[in-house]
């Protein structure tokens, strides 16, 4: 009974030594961990790495992803010294937060092949060095609209004036049929929408969110953000859901889907695919945010807003650089975004993937150029509150003045 004993114990310190060692007892290859959120997109993930493995058969990639508490599961990985190979966190504020862990690619092909604009949003706010990530995709922002019914109406063209705005939701609403759907449930509607109001209220952005940031900016001094952006918010609600604090993302999508709404509020490319889902058959149609009297002004928003982060730490540094530049550069890498994943690329020698909002959107930049991905320069900690604030004002229990008056404040203190 003893030597069996002996026997079972020494067996069990062997296996616990054997995955203990991990990586370095595992044969000769290489294991690289990846720890990311966005499961959305798991199956192409995985297809990418199987595609890998024939690249690189002595490479095997670990692949982790979560959506619910994913900040702080990074974090304590971080904080014990286990750090992922890739990690993800968002772009613009949250770079230089994860900065210290993260491998500068200003140097690396896939550098190169990134869509300026992109690269943009990951490289340090503090010191412009970078970029500190790359994108698992590209996006676009702005109206999704039903073209049918437009055309019912006799709308021409997607209105690019706050005036010509509201002239289409009264031509809209007399063929009964709600001309907004808002989703002014969700907190980051918000973000999304008010950003192409900042976009236009100044020439630099970044340096308007600083003002803020500093109490040196209110919204008084910018009649984008205090007239305009406010105006638009009261069509929304005005020509939109009978409940619109009751609207969530899966009732926007369900309402524009179905013909119920003519147009979205605070979308962009990432629901076409759930919107065809329940009608194949909608006549998509895309395009800026009217923000002002102003139709040059009118442009969609590009860019993306999560970063995909590379260790600078890590012990198999080559090869990790070999797999996140192959993904860029390669043709099936190059392939991948559009046919595999269906998303716009991140990159210039992408493809578009088979969807009219990338598609629209794509000739729309080319056409008019883009505004800025302004959400990205303040933390979604900040932009939780910036949207609950603007709930209050639609609910009723908040002025403009207050409103605007408790975003400043909290800029402040929340950044």
């Amino acid at each position: 009974m003893k030597k069996m004993t002996a026997l079972t114990l020494l067996t069990v310190l062997a296996i616990g030594s054997f995955v203990s060692c991990g990586k370095e007892k595992q044969g000769k290859g290489v294991e690289l961990d990846m720890f990311i959120s966005q499961p959305e997109y798991a199956d192409a993930i995985r297809a990418l790495v199987a595609e890998y493995k024939n690249v690189a058969p002595e490479v095997t990639i670990n692949y982790e992803t979560v959506q619910a508490d994913y900040p702080a599961l990074l974090k304590g990985r971080l904080n014990s010294g286990s750090v992922p190979d890739i990690f993800t966190s968002t772009a613009g504020a949250e770079i230089d937060e994860y900065k210290e862990y993260s491998l500068n690619l200003a140097d690396q092909p896939l550098a190169r092949a990134m869509i300026p604009a992109v690269a943009d949003g990951f490289k340090s706010m503090s010191d412009g060095s970078g970029p500190y990530g790359f994108a698992i995709k590209g996006n676009f922002f702005g109206i999704l609209y039903n073209k049918e019914l437009f055309a019912r109406a006799g709308i021409a063209e997607f209105p690019q004036t706050l005036d010509a705005l509201e002239e289409a939701c009264k031509k809209l609403a007399a063929l009964g049929v709600k001309p907004f759907t808002s989703g002014f449930a969700e907190w980051w509607v918000y973000k999304h929408t008010s950003m192409n109001f900042f976009g236009a209220a100044s020439s630099d952005p970044v340096a308007l969110v600083k003002k803020f940031e500093r109490g040196e900016a209110k919204f008084s001094d910018y009649p984008r953000l205090y007239n305009d952006l406010f105006r638009y918010i009261d069509l929304v609600k005005q020509y939109g859901d009978d409940k619109p604090l009751e609207t969530t993302l899966d009732r926007e999508i369900a309402a524009f889907a179905n013909g119920q709404a003519a147009m979205t509020n605070g979308q962009g490319a990432w629901i076409e695919a759930d919107v065809l889902k329940i009608n194949p058959n909608l006549q998509i149609g895309f395009d800026g945010y009217p923000v002002s009297d102003n139709p040059a002004e009118c442009k969609v928003v590009t860019g993306a807003d999560q970063a995909m982060r590379v260790s600078n730490v890590s012990k198999h540094q080559k090869e990790l650089l070999d797999f996140v530049n192959w993904w860029y550069t390669s043709d099936y890498g190059k392939d991948w975004f559009a046919k595999v994943a269906q998303v716009v690329p991140p990159i210039t020698a992408g493809t578009i993937p088979n969807l009219e909002v990338p598609r629209q959107g794509a000739a729309l930049v080319s056409q008019e150029g883009s505004l800025p991905l302004t959400i990205i320069y303040s933390t979604d900690a900040f932009h939780t509150v910036f949207g609950e604030a603007l709930q209050a004002y639609v609910g009723g229990t908040a002025t403009k003045d207050e409103t605007c008056a408790l975003i400043e404040r909290q800029w402040k203190t929340i950044h």
